[in-house]
């Protein structure tokens, strides 16, 4: 049972992130106009949204370990 867990798990994870580097080159292109027009509210927002985005992945993975260490010393 545990194993098909650990399947299902790898390959959610895999097929996850296939189209995220679609937008990569939208991004720079709308700051890239944004920076030539005198505006840089819209780099501030995209900078914040690339953090917000790298911050949550470390975050659930510390609330996992953390649940799973607390669950490890109970038994």
């Amino acid at each position: 049972m545990k194993k098909l867990v650990y399947i299902s798990l790898l390959i959610s994870f895999l097929f996850t992130g296939i189209g995220a580097s679609a937008q990569c080159s939208m991004c720079r292109r709308v700051t890239e106009t944004n920076a030539h027009d005198g505006g840089n509210k819209v780099g501030k927002k995209l900078n914040s949204g690339i953090l917000y985005l790298l911050a949550v992945p470390y975050l659930i993975g510390a609330v996992g370990a953390f649940a799973w260490y607390k669950n490890r010393n109970k038994s």
